[in-house]
């Protein structure tokens, strides 16, 4: 539904979720400022794997530098 329709019509929107993206959390905030911003599971969880593989990589790197002496 356009902008000017949901204005026009006098519709509250509370809540909006995403995915990560900034464009889409920007025009959210932009355009619905009231509205609560909730980002979808698939990218949250997808996002938190990729951080956690980073940590477990820097980990077993710096265990087999510290065994290797």
């Amino acid at each position: 539904m356009k902008r000017k329709k949901v204005k026009r019509k006098d519709i509250r929107i509370r809540h909006v979720e995403t995915d990560l993206s900034t464009a889409f959390i920007a025009s959210v905030m932009e355009n619905c400022p009231e509205a609560t911003l909730v980002f979808d599971h698939f990218h949250v969880v997808k996002l938190m794997n990729e951080k956690l593989d980073d940590i477990r990589r820097k980990a077993y790197s710096m265990e087999k530098d510290v065994n290797k002496r």
